[in-house]
């Protein structure tokens, strides 16, 4: 017969005293707790239990805290997998928090590490032992979640005093003695931002000329849209706390007046198709004063509405004065012209002796760009241009474009290489930012 083979268990002895009364003694409480923990472990020798070498004391410390150098010893050495049992002579040495003392078990769990009590018949290792401890656990889950309740208690409560509860302060206020400042500089551009939205209603082109104009997060972040809407939403800024969907007066000062307030929200309040479509209608036409006949006369955007839809045309200012018939081209569909003449811009970056004269063009005001620079910003006119708001289009259009003749035959383009320079350096020096 051969004997069963026993897994060796290091054990650590872990001691602690409150006070440092008593420590200089020659033998100590330390001393008692070490003895009676290595005394226990002796008789379970037959176990496979054996003491490690280190020691693991806390002599003067609270047992209300784990900030306790022998402790986080011991806790290093159990991640480490260097001990398989804690030993103590009782389980509030190692303690007094009952939810201190479920963290700790979670990492004893964690790495198989079991834990005894010398004097309390608590030992791990056994059934009896887990289901003390998952007894003692569930108390400490009892006391988190109530401890939880009465925060968020005091948060509501507080909330609705209109008090501020921490966090990141909302664009164009600080906090000063956990009170919400109004910020004179960034407060300055949250009124512009809600005025700007007033008068153009689009969050994207809005977020265009918020990037353009410099203004960024207190944390040097680029605005973007979804961080306009947020701001655009936010009650914060018409004096008021919210918390969980209901509004309190707050104590902090309001940046936006009522009035502007309630006019931003009828827009928003509006569809995105219809904000678009309004956009649109607004927007002056991309070929205005660029587009030309075979007579030299220049075409006029117009439009009509026909079953709640938009037409729009370019009509010659021959056909208007003469009536039709005046010109061979006296009217033509507005989105086929544009996107005639985009396509053809589109056409023509391509080129390699465009791309060489918005080159030179452009490092005459710029020695660090290069041709491939201007190479790279012509091509991103393709990709870029389908996400344009029509304004922008329309400003892009005006820059690079100095005359587009329409005949019987088709189109002929006039580009200005200056606008094309300028082109190429805007975009350049956007991507150089973003870099």
């Amino acid at each position: 017969m051969t004997k069963p083979v026993v897994r060796k268990l290091r054990c650590a002895v872990y001691t602690r005293k409150s006070s440092e009364e008593g420590l200089e003694q020659e033998f100590n409480s330390l001393h008692a707790q070490r003895e009676a923990c290595e005394a226990y472990i002796a008789s379970q020798r037959s176990e496979g239990w054996v003491l490690v070498r280190d020691q693991f004391d806390d002599g003067g410390i609270s047992g209300g805290t784990l900030e306790r150098p022998g402790l986080k010893r011991l806790m290093a050495d159990i991640e480490d997998g260097l001990v398989d049992v804690v030993v103590v002579y009782k389980i509030d040495r190692l303690s007094r928090s009952l939810a201190d003392f479920a963290k700790l078990v979670e990492v004893f769990d964690r790495n198989g590490v079991t834990f005894v009590s010398v004097t309390q018949s608590f030992n791990t290792t056994s059934s009896m032992g887990r289901l003390t401890l998952n007894i003692l656990l569930s108390f400490a889950q009892f006391e988190r979640e109530v401890t939880a309740e009465r925060i968020r208690d005091k948060v509501a409560a507080s909330r609705k005093k209109g008090m501020w509860m921490g966090g990141i302060p909302p664009f164009g206020y600080r906090v000063e003695n956990r009170k919400l400042v109004v910020d004179k500089e960034s407060a300055e551009h949250v009124r512009w931002i809600f005025a700007r939205f007033l008068e153009i209603g689009s969050g994207t082109e809005l977020a265009r000329e918020v990037a353009k104009r410099g203004i960024r997060t207190p944390r040097g972040n680029r605005i973007d849209k979804k961080y306009l809407y947020r701001m655009l939403n936010n009650r914060a800024y018409i004096g008021e706390a919210v918390h969980k969907g209901e509004s309190y007066p707050g104590e902090h000062d309001a940046i936006i007046d009522r009035e502007t307030w309630e006019r931003v929200h009828a827009i928003l309040h509006e569809s995105p198709r219809k904000r678009a479509a309004r956009t649109r209608a607004d927007t002056p036409a991309l070929l205005k004063g660029l587009l030309f006949g075979p007579d030299g006369a220049a075409f006029s955007p117009t439009h009509t509405r026909k079953g709640g839809r938009l037409y729009r045309y370019y009509v010659s200012q021959t056909v208007l004065k003469h009536g039709a018939g005046a010109c061979p081209v006296g009217r033509v569909p507005a989105g086929e012209i544009e996107a005639a003449v985009v396509d053809q811009l589109r056409a023509v970056f391509r080129q390699p002796e465009i791309v060489a004269g918005t080159w030179k063009a452009a490092r005459t005001q710029d020695d660090g760009i290069t041709e491939a620079d201007a190479r790279v910003a012509l091509l991103k006119f393709d990709p870029l241009w389908d996400d344009l708001f029509p304004a922008e289009q329309a400003r892009i259009l005006t820059l690079l474009v100095e005359r587009v003749e329409i005949g019987i035959s088709g189109l002929n383009l006039r580009l200005r290489m200056d606008g094309l320079a300028a082109l190429a350096r805007e975009i350049t020096a956007d991507a150089r930012a973003a870099a």
